[in-house]
Parts: C-alpha cells; sequence; structure tokens
C-alpha cells in the first residue's frame, strides 16, 4: 500500500523527534512547498527549523553557499548543485538533517539535455549525503507534487 504523504510527514516527523534532531529544507523548482508540506502537520515546529527557497541562483550562492563554478560548469539542476544546497542549509540552520530539491518543472525551460521534468534532489542525515536524479512526467504542479512525494521517501 502507497503512503500518503501526511503519513510520511507523520512518521518523519516521529522519527526525528525519536533521534532528538530537527530539519531544514532548500528548495528551488518546488518552490516551498516542502516545507509547506511539513508544516501542514500539527507540531511540526517541534522537529522543523525552517527553510529556504533558493528560486535564483543568487540565492543559491548567497545564502546556501553554492560556489558559483558550480552553477557555471554543472548548472543548477545538477547533482553537484543539490548537493552543495543541503550542506549550505544545514549549515545555515545548524541542523543535523535537511533535503535540497531543484529542476526543472516546466512548462518551459527544458533542453534535450535537461528536460522539463528533471529534477535533482539531495538528503543529508549527520554528515552522510546521498543524491537521486528523477523525470517526472505531467503538469508543472504534477511534477512539484511528484518532487515533494519522493523528497519525502527520502529520509523515510
Amino acid at each position: 500500500m502507497e503512503l500518503d504523504v501526511e503519513t510520511m510527514v507523520a512518521r518523519l516527523g516521529e522519527s526525528l523527534l525519536l533521534q532528538g534532531a530537527r530539519m531544514a529544507t532548500a528548495e528551488s523548482c518546488t518552490g516551498g512547498l516542502v516545507a509547506s508540506t511539513l508544516t501542514d502537520v500539527a507540531g511540526s515546529s517541534r522537529w522543523f527549523e525552517g527553510g529556504v527557497v533558493a528560486y535564483d541562483n543568487r540565492v543559491k550562492m548567497r545564502l546556501l553557499g553554492v560556489p558559483e563554478e558550480i552553477l557555471i560548469r554543472h548548472g543548477a539542476v545538477s547533482q553537484a548543485c543539490v548537493e552543495s544546497m543541503v550542506h549550505g542549509v544545514c549549515e545555515l540552520m545548524k541542523v543535523p538533517v535537511a533535503l535540497a530539491i531543484s529542476g526543472i518543472a516546466g512548462p518551459d525551460g527544458g533542453t534535450p539535455e535537461k528536460p522539463v521534468g528533471l529534477v535533482w534532489m539531495a538528503w543529508r542525515i549527520n554528515r552522510r549525503v546521498w543524491s537521486r536524479e528523477f523525470r517526472f512526467q505531467g503538469s508543472r504542479l504534477e511534477i512539484k507534487r511528484s518532487s515533494v512525494r519522493e523528497a519525502l521517501l527520502g529520509l523515510l
């Protein structure tokens, strides 16, 4: 049986509380939808520190410390960028757990190399980081919702 998003958030919150940990988010293409989804659950203030919507590359660099070289060489929608974002938000918020998302939600902005629906995510628990590329289909909102779901699953 597939978990609904509310159940995933509740489980994530319970896990963080058991560990005595708090988490943060760094989002680009989802525009804060992960943070919004986390705070839809009562009691999330006990384990959710906050989030950064780094939609513009200047915000990625200024707030999250993403090196300009990464953005020039790999682009904002890349493994290198989301891994830098997840480290940056952990440092900024002083938390051990975080997730970062950057992608192309469409309907415009895609290229043959980086099509609409391409989303990179990175997760960090303590010093361990992992990342993954996704290729979602659908409307802009469907791509954002699919991204939220996979981002949460990555921490469960």
